[in-house]
């Protein structure tokens, strides 16, 4: 596979989110106190400066929801040190700054996801936070299903660590939540009845998110967890090796790279097959995790039907390689059919336009 990369900003923030702003049908790119407008993404219009706090921004996800139903799309975000997640509202214009509004205080925030946990067809807000419990926030929505601006707040679970999953374990037909040390069950009535808790595994340190899927197609959900701040990328297979309990046997995919915080499983080759995206994030401790002045890189792995097989995007030094923020986006930008890859990180913000099979 050929990817062509375009610097968009040589700026610092860790997330990147690609939806419409301007309402013109076209995809364009949000990241930290910018967004830049398709089809060229040179153009760049300020938004408003995230809060910082040495080198971390508050901006650890860009998550498109039209938050107030004005026909304007708006964006999830927080951040580790304001401890909150809040939606920035889109002014509809380019030149007004986009308001910050505080969706609910949590604790320090790794990153936020978007998942529909009740299978209503609207996904809900779900922030990691080590230490402090586990919530969901869902819109509230009005009589013609717009939003209204404001969430409800639902409290699964005690306490969270590092890292965060959502998928169908038990294939129930309803998704489960993923922590780094189990799994919640998920019951009939999500926002109603009390989850039940799988103490199975300790992944310890997991990548956001968690990937849950079938990966050697024998029928079960099995594992993709990186190491988020240490070596290490594995997948777990669920069995029921022992007496028909669940049973998660682990295998390496690469053990060369370390601060492996954010993925993403989409077809990227157009197989039909779902890949592997992720890569080093930069600098995610300020160099003091394990591995943090290693060459940086941006890959995909393909599942063989043995294993997993690595190809590479980017790899090299800082200004050669490209590496992770906290938050990416796979997404065809050009409506070529093939999808492409739009990259933050305290190393900038790249696009790698996906080329398909083009010889170098």
């Amino acid at each position: 596979m050929y990817f062509k990369k375009q610097v968009v900003a040589h700026e610092s923030f860790e997330s990147v989110g690609v939806f419409d702003v301007n309402n013109d049908r076209q995809p364009d790119i949000v990241s930290g106190a910018f967004w830049y407008e398709a089809p060229e993404f040179v153009r760049r219009h300020y938004i408003g400066e995230p809060s910082r706090f040495g080198e971390y921004y508050n901006d650890f996800s860009t998550i498109p929801m039209d938050v107030d139903g004005d026909g304007w799309m708006d964006f999830i975000t927080g951040g580790w040190m304001d401890t909150a997640i809040y939606w920035r509202r889109n002014p509809g214009n380019k030149t007004d700054r986009w308001e910050n509004i505080v969706i609910g205080r949590t604790g320090n925030v790794e990153t936020t996801r978007a998942w529909d946990i009740d299978g209503d067809g609207v996904s809900e807000i779900v922030s990691n936070n080590p230490g402090k419990p586990l919530k969901i926030f869902k819109l509230s929505v009005n009589a013609q299903g717009k939003g209204t601006g404001r969430f409800d707040t639902y409290e699964v679970w005690n306490k969270q660590g590092h890292g965060l999953g959502f998928g169908d374990i038990n294939k129930d037909g309803r998704g489960d939540l993923i922590l780094d040390n189990g799994w919640l069950e998920a019951p009939t009535k999500p926002f109603a009845d009390k989850w039940l808790f799988h103490p199975e595994f300790s992944l310890q340190q997991a990548s956001i998110p968690i990937v849950v899927t079938d990966v050697n197609g024998d029928g079960m959900n099995d594992l993709i967890v990186g190491k988020a701040h240490d070596y290490g990328l594995d997948w777990y297979e669920q069995t029921n090796e022992t007496g028909g309990k669940r049973v998660w046997k682990k295998h390496v995919i690469d053990v060369l790279h370390s601060q492996f915080h954010t993925m993403e499983w989409e077809d990227i080759d157009n197989d039909s097959v779902p890949e592997l995206i992720t890569g080093k994030r930069y600098r995610a401790h300020n160099d003091n995790d394990p591995g943090s002045h290693d060459p940086v890189g941006l890959y995909y792995y393909q599942w063989t039907g043995e294993s997993f097989s690595k190809q590479v995007i980017s790899y090299g030094s800082l200004g050669e390689g490209k590496g992770t923020g906290i938050y990416l986006q796979i997404v065809d930008l050009q409506n070529d059919g093939r999808k492409d890859i739009v990259v933050a990180g305290k190393d900038g913000l790249y696009i790698f336009y996906n080329e398909g099979y083009k010889p170098r």
